[in-house]
């Protein structure tokens, strides 16, 4: 799919306006999460939506970005800006990836499928989630041909983590992602509340339920064990749909307890809590693939990646979802910036919401940035359409500010562009 340059996404938008066609999804952020939520159940939405503790973390991403004015130039030609780029030798048409979310089951039934849609459609790269609702496999079916990246969460079993990498080999993934800050949940104020964890009713774990070696680990699962709780109508409720999300017949899903099975050997080995960089060192050792260390914050996690021989990182703090008053990525983005070989791949993922914070954080060092939430709530109101156009949006934006500044090409955007308030 050839996306519309800004001007011309801009006039198609107004001229269609004319014939009281209206953007099929809102162009900012705070309408479409509004909106968002008004489609989907207070317990989906809230798992999407949250952030740790009171969340502060999810407004540092915000504030970050406020504190930089930009610093435009002039009389520079006004030519059409080139946005594509190279990573890990692969040309990308625009700096954007999809960035790894869990659950979008959550957000549409087939949210996983319709995504892997929509990356193929726009050849922005997908990076699959290791708690996606449908498996790594079913994904790549759907993009041949194309650059799509799996994350993985270092599990308790080494086994496990080396069948999932041979299994992002096999189905043709173009880097690994390996996310570091997530050895446990965070304090999520909302989900809490709800006493509510999808994993636990079975959603999220597509990759792990279609996994050779899980399959086998599972069967040592007790499924005798009792919660304490009395026998009721929501344990029914839940029970069922446990059946019902299994990928083998409800009947037989009812006779084996496969589907409980899942559930407590994930909750058993889903991450490792004292994860290290000798792990990350082995890991480095079974893949010839790219690797990226997902969630470094600080300069010094920094040259240890590096030394570590990993290939790039994602300055990552999880969208604020895993620490309150927690530092922003962009300001992380910075000082790490300084510590690292100048064409050292580093990526920023949390709290991009609009084509200018695409501008603030190339200019202070960013080679490609994730998209996160927004993409979610647009996937919710409308699907792979949905995504499509948020996507044509923050693009049409990101380009008329590269045009508007004087920045002909990606590698011309820098920090002089900027002024620190």
């Amino acid at each position: 799919m050839n996306f519309l340059s800004g001007a011309s996404r801009q006039k198609d938008i107004y001229v269609k306006g004319t014939e009281g066609i209206k953007p099929l999804i809102p162009v900012d952020f705070r309408t479409l999460e509004q909106l968002a939520e008004k489609k989907l159940n207070p317990k989906a939405f809230g798992y999407i939506a949250t952030g740790a503790g009171s969340e502060k973390g999810i407004k540092n991403n915000a504030e970050a970005f406020s504190k930089y004015t930009i610093i435009p130039r002039m009389a520079h030609g006004g030519i059409l800006p080139d946005l594509s780029s190279e990573l890990f030798g692969r040309k990308l048409e625009s700096p954007l990836l999809f960035a790894p979310i869990g659950v979008l089951g959550l957000a549409h039934p087939k949210g996983d499928l319709e995504l892997a849609a929509a990356a193929s459609a726009s050849g922005i790269p997908m990076i699959f989630s290791n708690q996606a609702s449908y498996s790594m496999e079913s994904c790549a079916s759907l993009l041949a041909g194309n650059n799509y990246w799996f994350q993985l969460y270092f599990s308790k079993s080494n086994e496990l983590v080396e069948s999932f990498v041979s299994r992002a080999e096999n189905c043709g993934c173009k880097a690994l992602v390996l996310t570091l800050d997530t050895t446990t949940l965070g304090w999520r104020q909302r989900d809490l509340n709800q006493a509510y964890l999808p994993f636990i009713r079975g959603l999220g774990i597509a990759q792990y339920t279609s996994d050779p070696v899980f399959k086998k680990l599972m069967q040592k699962a007790d499924v005798t064990a009792n919660t304490g709780t009395p026998f009721n109508l929501t344990k029914i409720i839940l029970a069922h749909r446990l059946m019902t999300h299994y990928p083998e017949p409800y009947f037989r899903n009812w006779k084996t307890k496969d589907p409980i099975k899942a559930v407590r050997t994930f909750i058993d080995i889903y991450s490792r809590p004292n994860l290290n960089w000798e792990d990350i060192r082995w890991l480095r050792s079974i893949t010839k693939l790219p690797i990226l260390l997902k969630g470094i914050l600080h300069p010094e996690d920094a040259r240890m990646a590096i030394d570590s021989g990993i290939d790039g990182l994602i300055i990552s703090n999880h969208g604020g979802r895993q620490i309150d008053q927690v530092i922003s990525s962009l300001d992380a983005l910075k000082e790490i910036k300084k510590t690292v070989p100048m064409e050292y791949p580093l990526l920023l993922d949390s709290g991009i919401r609009t084509g200018t914070d695409i501008f603030i954080a190339m200019a202070l060092g960013a080679k490609a940035v994730l998209l996160g939430r927004p993409y979610v709530y647009a996937l919710a109101l409308h699907g792979k359409a949905g995504v499509l156009e948020y996507c044509q949006n923050i693009l049409a934006e990101f380009e008329i500010t590269m045009s508007l500044v004087g920045s002909k090409s990606l590698k011309e955007i820098n920090i002089d562009f900027l002024r620190d308030n």
